[in-house]
C-alpha cells in the first residue's frame, strides 16, 4: 500500500473531530492537515453554526448587470429563427 487515500470532507471531518477535543493544540493540528489556521477557524466555525464543513456555493448572491428576462428570449427567438446569424447581426 504505497498511500492512503482520504477525501477532502473525511479530512474536514477529521480535523474537526480533533479541534473540539479538550486542550487541542489548532496551530499545531493546522500544521499536520496543511491548512491555514484562518482555514481551521471557519470549519469549526461552520461546525459550530450547524452547517457543516461541506463546500459551499462560489455562485454570487445577485447579479445586477443580468440581461431581462424579455430581452434575453427575444434574442433567443431571433437566434432560432436565424440560426447562421452571428453576434454582431443579432
Amino acid at each position: 500500500m504505497p498511500w492512503s487515500e482520504v477525501s477532502r470532507m473525511g479530512s474536514r471531518a477529521e480535523f474537526t473531530k480533533l479541534a473540539l477535543v479538550e486542550g487541542a493544540n489548532l496551530s499545531a493540528l493546522c500544521r499536520r492537515f496543511g491548512i491555514s489556521r484562518k482555514t481551521g477557524y471557519k470549519w469549526l466555525g461552520r461546525v459550530a453554526s450547524g452547517s457543516g464543513v461541506a463546500d459551499r456555493s462560489r455562485r454570487p448572491h445577485s447579479s445586477p448587470e443580468r440581461t431581462d428576462a424579455v430581452i434575453e428570449a427575444s434574442v433567443l427567438d431571433l437566434r432560432h429563427s436565424h440560426p447562421t446569424w452571428g453576434g454582431r447581426k443579432l
